[in-house]
């Protein structure tokens, strides 16, 4: 299932209701490119996030034919950097429609000042090292409590909500450790079972 990383392409004539929905629609750590305009400035105050200006996106009276391209690279190449984290571009209407012919052909502005933009990426990498040390984890606590919680228990919520989110793009990494994890614990409790089978008091 293919993944999309969102770029949220505001006008400077965005009022304040629609720069406060993209606010509260943005993820942690969103970088936000903007024009170095007084207008732009407006917009920015009201995303509250620290912006990154750049020349190019201020407008001109003329631009050159292949303007569009250079927009399109400038916030590629701000996307690429994290491929997880969200970015914002606030410019004028113009230079809005220029990047969007070359960045989103079938996205063109129209239904207001701001368009959000899905490109296309893969999805989040699994930490190896944090799924192996949950699962020692989940091993000790499924352990610890076998006295009082039948020892399927925890795994089993465990596996429920991995599967939970594996059905959401933007979780679906956490859901892809969290069985990891659970298998980890399996082999784990195993090799702890036949231990102490073999050494009797040594679990």
């Amino acid at each position: 299932m293919t993944d999309f990383q969102r770029i949220f392409v505001v006008s400077t004539q965005a009022g304040a209701p629609e720069v406060a929905r993209v606010r509260k629609a943005l993820g942690h750590g969103a970088t936000v490119l903007t024009a170095p305009t007084g207008e732009a400035k407006q917009v920015v105050q009201g995303l509250g996030r620290e912006p990154v200006a750049d020349v190019l996106l201020a407008p001109v009276k003329h631009p050159d034919v292949d303007r569009g391209h250079r927009l399109d690279a400038v916030v590629r190449r701000h996307a690429v950097a994290d491929r997880f984290r969200d970015v914002v571009v606030v410019a004028d209407p113009a230079t809005v429609t220029l990047l969007l012919r070359v960045l989103a052909p079938d996205q063109l502005p129209g239904a207001g000042p701001v368009t959000e933009v899905g490109l296309p990426r893969g999805s989040r990498p699994v930490s190896l090292g944090r799924a192996v040390a949950g699962g020692v984890a989940l091993a000790v606590v499924t352990g610890l409590l076998a006295p009082v919680v039948a020892f399927w228990v925890l795994p089993a919520l465990v596996v429920v909500t991995a599967v939970v989110l594996l059905l959401l793009p933007r979780w679906r990494y956490v859901g892809q450790t969290l069985l990891i994890a659970t298998g980890v614990a399996a082999v784990f409790s195993l090799l702890a079972i036949a231990g102490s089978s073999r050494f009797p008091g040594s679990w």
